[in-house]
């Protein structure tokens, strides 16, 4: 069986798998290396990873993987992995980090897991099926006003120092409190269940946003455009926000929603 729904099934299942071989690793003395400035990776990103694509690819031979450390390439049909988003936090034991999966059909997300192993809070949404965390349904918040909102802004060091500091200043002018937690995915997940009014991040890399894009649509959240082989390979600017902050957090940021 091929179909979206026994994928999706299949998704769950092995992400929560694959969180208890993170939280086996979490809080233990472990080899830690920089991949480059504050890019953290553990031995334990390398475990999830081989687990996940030893089982997709198993279950799924057909399918393309793309992950964060052991790369891949684009296909028709592809599973985006990010073993564990937030390992500067899981290498310094702070309980913020997940595991983030998407499945992408021609450059579309169709299912997109995102998992918190210390917290065991799944979230999850198929296209056309709506968002839920751990079965319950989730929709983004309903806040209005800047000066009650909270916008995380994520950094990377693909994007200039000061590009960064303006949209923070612009943000924290316009009246929203702004933070950073460490994990691009959660910061994501949490706008479509309401923890937070918006994400915005000048570069990301495809692993860390497709699952919790499709999250915040069918949340009833509004997306920045991050489709086709160019942004799955190589990342680009994101978005998600609550539809009605989005004019004043497009303003700050620069950064544009998709059409329509």
């Amino acid at each position: 069986m091929d179909s979206l729904d026994h994928k999706a099934d299949f998704c769950r299942r092995i992400i929560v798998e694959a969180g208890t071989i993170a939280l086996a690793g979490y809080g233990k003395a472990r080899q830690t290396q920089m991949k480059g400035p504050q890019d953290y990776l553990t031995e334990t990103d390398g475990r999830c990873e081989e687990f996940l694509r030893q089982q997709l690819l198993e279950a799924f031979p057909d399918d393309g993987f793309f992950g964060e450390e052991s790369g891949g390439t684009s296909g028709e049909k592809l599973w985006v992995v990010d073993p564990i988003d937030g390992t500067a936090n899981f290498a310094r034991n702070i309980p913020h980090f997940c595991i983030a999966i998407a499945y992408v059909v021609d450059g579309v997300t169709e299912i997109g897991a995102i998992y918190n192993p210390v917290l065991k809070e799944l979230h999850f949404a198929q296209r056309g099926r709506g968002a839920t965390c751990n079965g319950v349904s989730i929709w983004v918040s309903d806040r209005s006003e800047a000066s009650s909102a909270t916008v995380e802004l994520g950094w990377s060091t693909r994007i200039a120092k000061s590009d960064y500091l303006s949209s923070l200043e612009d943000l924290i002018d316009a009246g929203f409190n702004v933070r950073r937690a460490g994990s691009g995915a959660l910061g994501i997940a949490y706008v479509a269940d309401g923890r937070n009014d918006a994400y915005a991040e000048a570069h990301m890399n495809s692993w860390d946003c497709l699952a919790g894009l499709l999250m915040v649509e069918e949340a009833g959240g509004l997306v920045c455009s991050f489709e086709g082989p160019e942004k799955i390979l190589r990342g680009g600017p994101v978005l998600a926000v609550t539809p009605r902050l989005a004019e004043a957090v497009c303003r700050a940021t620069g950064i544009a929603l998709k059409a329509g």
